[in-house]
């Protein structure tokens, strides 16, 4: 069984106007058969964070929500938590302090039962805090600005779904480019990814690479330092940092990237109805001039006459009309 999408969401999503992510998210984990796991460890808010997702869930068609949340590691291990992660057929983590989502998740129980989730098709979700802990390095915590300085972030272990990466949130919005490219400088084997709020990564598994398309208003961001030059090692405390050479990536929506190849899939262009007629009898009429002309059966003249016979000729809409004389005087 291949694994279940996974929706990394940069924060901030819609839920009343537009809230295509979160009816998508509803839609992927099976509709009106879809079981959903709210986890909100990371929030700071009581009851009222799960009654909002619920209220939502169900309004979209979902059957049942129910709420995920351990607030220690001791309990993480509950196997009432565990159960109902295993019956799921989607996870929402909501957003809010991503390390204390990870120091009580990662590596518990109730992690293991997201990954064994995803691993069994389920889908996995994340806003903000709960996109960051996808990643298999999350920025912990950190402060904003375009300039990567040294120690201007620090990091933490993810869940690793999405293995060799490191995600940010809130991207744009709070300028966050400068400590993600930061952490980029220092391990630039992992692939950098930034979204932006009310805009969604969707990961799939096609034919064993991690694919992601673009959903929402915004754009993810991406930096390929695979090739870069740096002198994090030896960068001074809260000094710039030299990042030369890394791939920047930006994509807005219906945009398709390969994650495990870091490249851009090909967009592969609509066709116009109208063009396509077109274009369709333009080929038959290239056909039967070939034809005509190997039977040698018709001058070329008359083989033109042919096929003004064959194209309609009713004039456009716009075309001049004769005026209509009337009886001379």
């Amino acid at each position: 069984m291949p694994r279940g999408p996974l929706m990394i969401i940069g924060g901030a999503e819609d839920k009343l106007r537009k809230p295509t992510i979160l009816k998508h998210f509803v839609a992927l984990s099976g509709g009106r058969d879809a079981r959903i796991a709210v986890i909100p460890t990371a929030s700071s808010l009581g009851r009222e964070v799960v009654d909002v997702y619920d209220a939502l869930f169900s309004k979209f068609g979902a059957a049942a929500v129910d709420a995920v949340r351990p607030e220690s590691r001791e309990q993480a291990h509950d196997p009432a938590l565990v159960k109902a992660l295993e019956e799921s057929t989607g996870i929402f983590m909501t957003g809010g302090n991503q390390l204390k989502l990870s120091s009580i998740v990662c590596g518990t129980p109730v992690g293991d039962a997201i990954l064994r989730a995803h691993e069994r098709g389920a889908v996995v979700a994340g806003t903000s805090a709960g996109a960051s802990i996808q990643s298999s390095h999350m920025v912990a915590f950190g402060v904003g600005g375009a300039t990567p300085k040294q120690r201007m972030t620090q990091v933490a272990a993810g869940l690793g779904l999405v293995d060799s990466t490191v995600i940010d949130q809130h991207f744009d919005q709070r300028n966050r480019y400068g400590r993600l490219l930061m952490i980029v400088a220092q391990s630039p084997q992992l692939l950098g990814i930034g979204v932006d709020e009310d805009t969604c990564g969707l990961v799939e598994d096609v034919d064993g690479d991690l694919v992601m398309r673009v959903l929402g208003k915004g754009a993810v961001t991406i930096f390929d330092g695979s090739r870069m030059v740096s002198n994090a090692y030896e960068a001074k405390r809260s000094s710039p940092l030299l990042a030369s050479g890394v791939v920047f990536h930006t994509l807005p929506e219906d945009t398709v990237f390969n994650l495990t190849t870091r490249s851009l899939v090909p967009h592969e262009a609509a066709v116009d109805p109208e063009e396509a007629d077109e274009l369709a009898e333009a080929g038959r009429d290239l056909r039967q001039l070939a034809r005509d002309i190997a039977a040698a059966d018709a001058t070329p003249a008359a083989i033109a006459r042919r096929l003004r016979k064959r194209r309609p000729t009713t004039p456009p809409d716009n075309a001049p009309t004769a005026p209509i004389e009337g009886p001379s005087s």
